[in-house]
Parts: structure tokens; sequence; C-alpha cells
């Protein structure tokens, strides 16, 4: 087998990536000291949070909001702290990326090089971008990150205690996003990988007995999928079934795929579409998307692949629910990104000339983009004239500017959202 080119680097090339991750580290901790960078469903989540910790009124939005519990249960920690501000949201967000990547990492030991993984991983905009925010994105992958090391962990030593550590990070995952569970069957599919041998002999003897256990871990699921949050996703899906099954799936495909090509492009599609002539540029980034997931497919599930049989069912799992939701945002992916990268850092790059030629020039172009992105994130966030101006696309610049500056600062301002600046005035 060919040897992944992330890990025959040469020592002074390394030496570059280890340099620049760690800056990278650094550009991310200087977030801290940006202002609270709020989005439609930041807004959700304090809501949940204040309405949980304060009361409110029941037929409210906040309490009937399907949005887990897990996120919201930080903020109130943090609240009960004292200490629920920007500063302390972005700081967790960085220890909860940064240790999710280092136990990535330690999953795929010895087949990675940890600071090109490293590099890919934090130089990406989506991670850029969202570790400033209120968002659940990297507490999930800290969440998974835990169970997946855990269970990988339980594979190594057999120690049932890994096994159950591993199902009660992923039960933490759920709760922080419903697209946790596909964590779940991953975990037990993985685990009948493990013992398939062993599980063959019991399947044969106990066949009753386990058709017992398979009806009640169902009911159990059905009986728990309202606490679970999981209705509350049917019931949207099923809106936007009725619309016709293939107005459904391809709308759907076109989003995701388009949403993949943004993530490894590294960058937001909006921002190439003026450039592309006419209708060229969606059209593009579907195709370059499809080849993009059909590479993922291939890598990860080829007879050659090294990546573990639980990761591939977990990656799977997700890719399936995630190209049937009907919404479009390239956040998606982030919950799955560090292991998306690892997946990838398995081709060869180095066993064709004009593939690692390609690749160096695509490798970059991305670091080239993820640089351009991170000083752009600190150039708006240290300026808060700009940052009113330019967060969430300016939706909320009414609200910032009188959290900043005591009035807004456009003379055309007419509509100020009381909840929006209440909750800037209490966690900024």
């Amino acid at each position: 087998m060919v040897q992944p080119a992330n890990l025959s680097i040469t020592t002074p090339v390394s030496k570059l990536f280890r340099l620049a991750m760690f800056g990278m580290v650094l550009v991310y901790l200087a977030s801290c000291f940006t202002p609270l960078h709020l989005h439609f469903d930041s807004i959700r989540y304090y809501n949940i949070k204040d309405c949980l910790e304060f009361g409110c009124d029941p037929n409210s939005f906040a309490a009937t909001d399907y949005l887990p519990f897990g996120y919201t249960g930080l903020l109130i920690v943090l609240s009960k702290l004292g200490i629920l501000n920007s500063f302390s949201i972005v700081f967790v967000n960085c220890l909860y990326i940064f240790a999710g990547l280092y136990l990535v990492y330690k999953i795929f030991a010895g087949q990675l090089n940890p600071f090109v993984f490293g590099v890919l991983a934090l130089f990406n905009w989506t991670l850029i971008k969202f570790v400033a925010h209120p968002l659940s994105e990297m507490q999930y992958i800290f969440f998974s990150a835990v169970s997946l090391y855990c269970f990988h962990l339980f594979t190594k030593k057999r120690n049932w205690l890994y096994l159950g550590l591993a199902f009660v990070f992923a039960i933490l995952t759920v709760l922080t996003r419903t697209v946790g569970v596909s964590l779940l069957p991953a975990l037990v599919l993985g685990l009948g990988w493990e013992y398939r041998q062993e599980l063959k002999r019991i399947v044969q003897k106990n066949k009753l007995t386990l058709l017992i256990v398979v009806v009640v871990g169902i009911a159990g699921v059905i009986f728990s999928a309202s606490k679970l949050k999981i209705t509350d996703y049917s019931g949207l899906l099923q809106e936007a079934f009725a619309k016709g099954a293939g107005n459904f799936f391809a709308e759907n495909l076109k989003n995701h795929f388009t949403e993949l090509t943004e993530v490894f492009f590294n960058m937001p599609a909006s921002k190439l579409m003026g450039v592309i002539p006419g209708g060229l540029g969606p059209v593009l980034f579907v195709v370059i998307g499809v080849a993009l997931f059909g590479w993922l497919l291939y890598t990860t599930f080829a007879k050659r692949s090294n990546v573990p049989v639980y990761i591939r069912i977990y990656l799977l799992f997700y890719a399936v629910i995630i190209l049937n939701w009907p919404y479009y945002d390239p956040r998606f992916w982030v919950p799955v990104l560090p292991l998306i990268l690892a997946v990838m850092l398995q081709t060869p790059f180095n066993s064709k000339p004009w593939l690692k030629g390609v690749s160096r020039i695509y490798l970059a172009a991305y670091l080239a983009l993820g640089l351009f992105a991170a000083a752009y994130s600190l150039y708006i966030g240290l300026d808060k004239n700009r940052f009113a101006q330019k967060q969430a696309s300016g939706v909320y610049r009414n609200e910032y500017e009188i959290k900043f500056f005591g009035k807004p600062q456009s003379d055309t301002a007419t509509r100020v959202d009381p909840e929006v600046l209440n909750i800037l005035k209490k966690y900024d």
C-alpha cells in the first residue's frame, strides 16, 4: 500500500505545518476577545436557556422549541457560574475543538501527520467562523470524538468501562444535536463486528431472546423519540416531503452537495457565484460536490481502507440523515469535518506525479483561503462598527449599534428587536 502523503513530508515542511497550526490556535483564542456572534439559532438557544432557568409561558416558542437541551445545558452552567459572556463561549468552543481534534488524531494515530491534520481542520472557514458562535457544533465534535475514542480504546483493550463511556458520550452527543443518533447504530454494529464470531454462535443459540431484545430496543427508541426531539424533526421532514418526493430529493441533494463543495473549496459559494458566468456556478458546485462525496465513499469503504468499521458506519448514517435534511447550511458538515479530513488524508496523494502536483496546488489555495478567512474574521471582530454591519449579514446591525454606541448609526434604522437587544446587553 502506498503511504499517505501527509505521513511522508520532510522535517522542515513538518515544522512549517506545526508553526501554522499553533499560529491558528492563537487566532482562535484571539476570537475570545470579539463581541458575541449572534445567529438565528443562537438566539433560540439563549431563549430556551432563559426559559429553563427563569421560567416562561408554556405556549411560547422557547418552551416548545425542538432544539435539544444539550448545548442549552452548557449555557445554564456558565450562567450559574456568572461567566456566561462572549469570552467564555468562544473559549469553551476552542477547548471543545482542540480536544476533539486531538481525540480524532489519536484514533488514527500512525495514519496521520498531526500537524497536517490540525492545519487542514483549523484552516477551514467553517470552523473559523462557527467557533466564535454560541452554537452546538463544537460541543458535538467533542462529545462525539470522546465517544468514538472510548470505543477505540475498547477495541484495543476489551475493557467494558470504555464501552460504557462510549455509549454515555453518544447519548450526550444526541442531546447536543439530534443527528447524533447516527452514533448509536455505529457503536452497536461496531460492537457486533468486534465480536462477530461470538455473536454468530450466540444468535444461533438464543434467537428468541435476541428477537425480544431487538423489539424492546426499538420500542424504547419509539417511546423516547419525543424526549430526544426525534419526532419534531420527523415532522419537519413530513412537511418538506409534502411537496413531492422528486422535489424533496432533488432539492436536498443539490443543497448538500453544494455545501460539501463549499467546505472543501474553503469558501462560501456566494463568494464565487458572481465570478462564474451565467448559471454555471450552481451546476459546477453540485457536480464537484458529487465527485467529493464519491471520493469520500470510496476512501471510506475501499478494501484497502484503514478506516475503522464503526467510523465507516457512523459517517454513512450521518450522511444519509444530512442528505435527507430539507435545509441548506454548510455547518451541517462541521460536526463530522475532523473525521472527513482524517478519512480523506488516507488518500495516497504521492502515488502519481499528476496527483501529487494537483494536491499541492489545492493545498496552497486551501491554506491561503483559510488564512484570509481567519484574518478577515479578526479584522471584523475587533472593529465594532464593521462587526455590527457584517455579522449575520447585518441582520442585527441596529441591535449591535445600540449595544456598542447607544443608538443605531444609520439614519434609516426603523426596527429594533428587543429580544436580541436584551441578549446582547445580558450576555455580550
